[in-house]
C-alpha cells in the first residue's frame, strides 16, 4: 500500500484535478484505490456526485471518532473508492493542533486503510499548517502540481524551505507542472528552467477546455474522454509517478 497527498501551499493550481484523474487511472490500472478529500470545498466529492453522509464527517475523521474504512463509498468506477469532505474540513488545523499526538494517530489511519486498499490519495486543501506537517510525514509522498508562474514556483520554494527547516525527506516530494498555457513565454522559460532539477516530472499537463468540463461531466476527464489530449496528458503523468512511488 501507498499513500500520495496532492498538495501545494498555493490554491488553483490543479491540485483537485490531478487528484481526481489520478485516483481514476490508479484504479483502472488494477489498483484498489482510496481518494480522500480533506478540502472543505469538497471539490473531488463534488466530481463523484458523492457527499458526506455522516453529520461533521470530516471532523470525525480527524478526531477518529470514525475511521476511513467506515465512511469510504464506492464510486460508479470499478476499483476506486471515496471519502467525501464537508464543512467540518474547515477545522481541521485546529483540531490538528490541539489533539494529541495527531501526527502518530493520523499515520494510523493510513496503516488501518492499507489493510483494505492499495492507494490512498489525499487531496489536500492549500496551505501550510500542522496538519499538512501531520500529513507530509504520514504519507509515503509529496505530490506538487505547480504552474509555471512566479507566484507558483515562489510558493513551491517556500514548501521546500520548510521540509528542509523540519527535517522531512525531499525525496517524498516530486512535482510536475499544470495548467501550462502554451502560448506564454513566461511558462516555457519556467520549465526549461526547473527540468534540469529531478524536483519535476518531464509530462505536464496543458491548460485545456477538457478538463475545464470536469464539472460540467461530474467525472475525471480521464474516464468521459479516454482518448483525449488531456487524458494522456494524466497518463503519462500517473506512469512517471507510479513508476517512482509504487
Amino acid at each position: 500500500m501507498a499513500s500520495w497527498a496532492i498538495y501545494h501551499q498555493k490554491g488553483g493550481v490543479g491540485k483537485t484535478a490531478a487528484s481526481v484523474n489520478l485516483a481514476y487511472l490508479a484504479a483502472s490500472n488494477g489498483y484498489k484505490t482510496l481518494l480522500w478529500d480533506t478540502d472543505s470545498q469538497a471539490a473531488s466529492s463534488f466530481y463523484f456526485e458523492q457527499q458526506a453522509h455522516t453529520k461533521q464527517q470530516s471532523k470525525k475523521l480527524f478526531l477518529q471518532d470514525i475511521s476511513l474504512l467506515d465512511v469510504a463509498e464506492e464510486t460508479a468506477f470499478e476499483n476506486l473508492w471515496l471519502v467525501a469532505a464537508d464543512k467540518s474540513a474547515s477545522e481541521a488545523d485546529v483540531l490538528a493542533y490541539e489533539i494529541k499526538n495527531f501526527k502518530r494517530k493520523l499515520g494510523q489511519t493510513l496503516k488501518l486503510a492499507a489493510k483494505e486498499f492499495d492507494l490512498v490519495i489525499i487531496d489536500c486543501a492549500p496551505g501550510l499548517s500542522y496538519l499538512h506537517d501531520a500529513i507530509f510525514d504520514a504519507a509515503d509522498a509529496i505530490i506538487l502540481p505547480t504552474i509555471p508562474t512566479t507566484l507558483s514556483i515562489h510558493a513551491l520554494e517556500q514548501v521546500q524551505a520548510h521540509f528542509a527547516a523540519k527535517g522531512l525527506p525531499a525525496e517524498k516530494m516530486k512535482c510536475f507542472f499544470s495548467m501550462v498555457d502554451h502560448r506564454k513565454n513566461l511558462h516555457h522559460e519556467t520549465m526549461q528552467q526547473y527540468y534540469k532539477q529531478k524536483l519535476f516530472c518531464k509530462s505536464y499537463i496543458p491548460y485545456l477546455s477538457d478538463i475545464e468540463k470536469m464539472g460540467i461531466q461530474r467525472q475525471p476527464v480521464t474516464a468521459y474522454a479516454p482518448n483525449s489530449y488531456a487524458s494522456q496528458c494524466y497518463t503519462d503523468v500517473w506512469k512517471e509517478l507510479k513508476k517512482q512511488f509504487l
